[in-house]
């Protein structure tokens, strides 16, 4: 396998006032280039501080991250991350929020108007791409939590990064919403060939999109599964294949895990007994 992200015994232990917890122990897995990784497990598994860590916004306690062989030091234009809150600038357009990152950074190396030709090209292509042309010089208050997720995507791609991380980027939106969503990405996927680390708490979407499932267990975070989609290539999937019995299997088995390792059977048969 041609490992573009490799996460290896990695451990984040949070100090408070009242004392230390860890939030990660001992996490290891890979990515292959152009691999769609999902991460999913119960609330508390640390799946978020997984993917700031890879992003370079957290540093780790022990272990190692490396991006093709080279550690992950801190936040670099070969990472990009979008977020469940969009993070858009309220008074720039569509297109100028699309932008405004790769026009900041490439200022810096050439001169300005060679900057914003530059910008300009890359986020004339991703409106396209991402559906955004009629709006893009529409403020995001006009937009619709889709269409500003939209945006964010589209800002995370501007600087052509290898690695695409995603923390839960569909989690405010409505279960329409969401499935065109599911469509865009599948779409840029196609174009783009990124690799990307998603995170969800939603099984049906981490298996509808990934090529694998990682599977955190809580307390402190750790893996506990590793699923390979044995289903058709993401690009040839359809929402039709939802209603599959393969896919209802897989689904199910990693939400049996989940429900395993967070501990609720245990709180619910907990419950049971003293109900009776």
């Amino acid at each position: 396998m041609n490992e573009k992200l490799t996460v290896r015994a990695l451990g984040k232990r949070f100090e408070t006032a009242g004392g230390g917890f860890d939030a990660l122990h001992d996490v290891s897995f890979a990515a292959a280039s152009g691999e769609f990784l999902a991460i999913v497990g119960a609330s508390g598994c640390g799946k978020s501080t997984l993917l700031r860590i890879i992003a370079g916004l957290e540093s780790a306690t022990s272990g190692d991250v490396l991006m093709d062989e080279r550690p992950i030091l801190g936040p670099d234009r070969d990472r990009a991350m979008v977020f469940q809150d969009y993070s858009l600038y309220p008074w720039l357009t569509v297109l100028e929020n699309i932008q405004f990152s790769m026009r900041l950074k490439a200022s810096a190396r050439h001169g300005e108007a060679q900057s914003r030709r530059l910008a300009l090209e890359r986020s004339l292509l991703l409106l396209e791409l991402t559906g955004l042309k009629q709006v893009r010089d529409a403020y995001p208050h006009a937009l619709s939590g889709g269409m500003r997720q939209r945006v964010a995507i589209a800002r995370a791609l501007l600087g052509k990064p290898e690695l695409l991380l995603m923390d839960e980027p569909f989690g405010a939106l409505d279960a329409q919403t969401r499935e065109v969503m599911h469509e865009l990405i599948l779409h840029i996927l196609a174009v783009e060939k990124r690799t990307i680390v998603f995170v969800t708490h939603d099984v049906e979407e981490a298996v509808y999109l990934a090529d694998r499932v990682l599977v955190l267990a809580p307390g402190p975070g750790r893996v506990d599964s590793l699923w390979t989609v044995e289903l058709p290539p993401a690009l040839e999937r359809t929402p039709e294949l939802k209603r599959s019995t393969e896919f209802t299997a897989l689904k199910g088995r990693i939400l049996d895990r989940i429900r395993a390792t967070s501990g609720l059977q245990r709180d619910l048969a907990a419950l049971q007994r003293l109900t009776r």
